[in-house]
């Protein structure tokens, strides 16, 4: 491939790419905004129209920053690779650091990534105290914000910058191979992140505190035994600090894994209601998601990484971004080149993905309905839901791209019809 034609095929498929984004976020929006006086029939006895019409607002909200940062995305991906941001970064950092060429690389990733960040902080910060607090669900200060920030950084820090340099010295001294020794390293460092996350890493955001006695934890425990499941705690967390929204969710990997509930969770839905959204969350560990889901995410790692390994010995995929290999070795330029397009061209692959998550919500609420109720269910998303202001009517191709979930309707109708099958 020459250079000119990579070039052409980076532009069409960015091209490709905002449009068909930005076309689908209008979509969404239209959509909203059509059904935004009427709430769905299957929802008229749970929901009020007010909840209804400020969902509509809140999804149209976060959708219009969405595209903003699309529009802005563009141009900076292309300053970064066609217009010489990433060879002039290079070219600093091998200037300034000529004695180390491994600490002129962990530079030259580390400027790319700060300057990312600080691009993004204003879109994180309008969605925080500009959406969240408008609609009702914000309860973080600026103070705590920035706190959460820099602690997220000191913590990237000293987990990333070992990670990126093992890989750096991987690409340089393991051979052809690289990819696969490279691939070995990403997979045990994330598996001692799963390990260490629970007990050393989200206690420093946040408060967690042990499931108080009572008429949830009793339901709860009753439910691990019947499913015969084990954890090493059940947690509440301290979600109100920074917002409304309620949550629960498992960490932790194998005997570190904890179950873990938002305070707002506890304080909004009945015992019978938590209990059902925690046979939801055991329906995605009974029929392996999670493990599924980490095994597709080291396969596509690995494929990913054979894919670089190739491109590195390609000199039309540095010419055809922009950047001239050699400035200060290749490898560095190689990994950012090819984390910052990969969302380019796989953002096909995005359909499927969600539609395999989709499936996989269906078949945690058959289980959930099997050993709880389908109704208790129902009934604690639809209040889920309305506290987290989901829309009820989702634009349905916007949906089938990027959502995770099934929409709110499908899902309460599969689950009420589930009833035949509650213990």
């Amino acid at each position: 491939m020459t250079q000119s034609t990579f070039t052409i095929l980076f532009l069409a498929a960015l091209a490709a790419t905002t449009i068909i984004q930005l076309w689908l976020a209008l979509r969404q929006i239209r959509h909203v905004a059509r059904h935004r006086e009427r709430v769905p029939e299957t929802f008229v006895q749970r929901i009020g129209l007010a909840a209804h019409t400020r969902a509509a607002d809140y999804t149209t909200a976060r959708t219009r920053l969405g595209i903003l940062e699309t529009l802005v995305g563009v141009p900076v991906l292309l300053g970064f690779t066609l217009l010489g941001g990433l060879q002039l970064l290079d070219t600093l950092a091998a200037a300034l650091l000529t004695a180390s060429p491994m600490a002129a690389q962990v530079a030259f990733i580390a400027s790319v990534i700060v300057i990312g960040a600080a691009l993004d902080l204003p879109f994180s910060w309008y969605r925080q105290f500009g959406i969240e607090r408008r609609f009702g669900f914000n309860r973080m200060t600026p103070t705590l914000f920035l706190a959460d920030l820099a602690k997220g950084a000191v913590i990237a820090a000293l987990l990333g910058l070992p990670l990126v340099m093992a890989m750096l010295w991987l690409m340089a001294r393991a051979g052809e191979q690289w990819w696969l020794w490279a691939w070995l390293v990403w997979v045990g460092f994330n598996l001692a992140v799963l390990v260490i996350y629970p007990g050393l890493i989200a206690p420093l955001f946040n408060k967690f505190e042990p499931l108080p006695a009572g008429p949830v934890r009793e339901r709860v425990e009753q439910l691990l035994g019947r499913c015969g499941f084990a954890a090493r705690g059940l947690f509440v967390m301290d979600g109100s600090r920074r917002s409304s929204h309620g949550n629960a969710y498992f960490t932790g990997l194998g005997r570190y894994r904890r179950i873990v509930f938002f305070d707002t969770l506890l304080a909004r839905l009945a015992p019978d209601e938590v209990e059902a959204v925690l046979a939801h969350e055991l329906g995605h560990v009974r029929h392996r998601h999670v493990l599924r889901r980490i095994v597709l995410s080291f396969a596509f790692t690995l494929a990913a990484l054979w894919v670089l390994a190739w491109l590195a010995r390609q000199d039309w995929f540095y010419s055809g971004l922009g950047v001239a290999p050699g400035v200060n070795g290749s490898a560095a330029l190689a990994l950012v080149l090819f984390f910052l397009v990969l969302p380019v061209f796989a953002f096909p692959v995005q359909p499927l993905a969600s539609l395999l998550s989709r499936r996989d919500e269906y078949q945690a609420d058959r289980f959930a309905a099997r050993e709880t109720s389908a109704e208790h269910l129902a009934s604690a998303l639809v209040k889920l839901y309305e506290d987290n202001a989901s829309t009820l009517t989702p634009d349905p191709l916007h949906s089938a791209f990027y959502d995770s979930h099934p929409s709110a309707a499908a899902r309460v109708a599969r689950l009420l019809g589930e009833r035949g099958c509650e213990r």
